[in-house]
């Protein structure tokens, strides 16, 4: 009986890449996936609990190399919030580019878009928890649980954004995907412009002024 091959983390998940695109559909099981794979089915409960630990981590992974890429430059902590958050899209769907029928074979093959999405829960959080990170201006609410609200809608609005781009990166068809650069430059641009608190500061500022003057305006 031949001797079955030893494989890390990196290994399993490029394997179930290729098993992935070749059947368009995940293994029946993890021993039928060793087998093909050609490894002993218990190094893959070494490193994941299922086939689906797996698709959540590819992603992740790719955030992951993506921060770990832009920690790297020197540059990106000099960025204001708006330019560290483009670098981020940039760097991210150029991974997802590279590993782009992989992607699509993955959240193309639920019709249960919710099931799709589920694929996606890690990166979800971890998304939202680099967002908070950036050095975002917010309009100051004085009242703790105010302010709480505000973070949380920040973020999950921010993930909205990530999914509606990432709709978008899936159908386009343009050459380089350079339509979907387009819309990650523009959608950022404006949620930016949108936040831009220099506005409410003013209306706000201008709302005590009344509230003061209040008796000077009586008619």
């Amino acid at each position: 009986m031949a001797k079955k091959k030893e494989i890390n983390k990196e290994g399993i998940l490029s394997l179930y890449i290729d098993y992935f695109l070749e059947h368009n559909k995940q293994p029946q099981s993890v021993y039928l996936f060793a087998k093909h794979a050609g490894f002993e089915e218990g190094l893959f409960y070494k490193h994941y609990a299922s086939f689906n630990q797996i698709e959540q981590n590819f992603f992740t992974s790719l955030f992951d190399n993506t921060l770990e890429l832009l920690g790297n430059s020197e540059e990106f902590v000099s960025y204001d919030a708006r330019t560290q958050l483009l670098s981020f899209y940039f760097t991210y769907f150029e991974m997802l580019t590279a590993n782009r029928s992989f992607v699509v074979a993955l959240l193309k093959e639920d019709k249960n878009k919710l099931k799709s999405l589920s694929k996606l829960s890690e990166l979800r959080k971890n998304f939202k928890q680099f967002y908070d990170t950036l050095d975002i201006e917010k309009i100051d609410l004085k009242q703790e649980k105010l302010i709480e609200i505000q973070e949380k809608t920040m973020s999950e609005m921010a993930w909205f954004q990530f999914l509606f781009t990432l709709k978008f990166w899936i159908e386009d068809t343009s050459i380089s995907f350079e339509k979907t650069d387009i819309f990650i430059e523009k959608s950022v641009n404006t949620s930016f412009d949108l936040m831009d608190t220099t506005p409410f500061k003013s209306l706000i500022d201008f709302g005590k002024f009344m509230w003061k003057e209040r008796g000077s305006f009586k008619m």
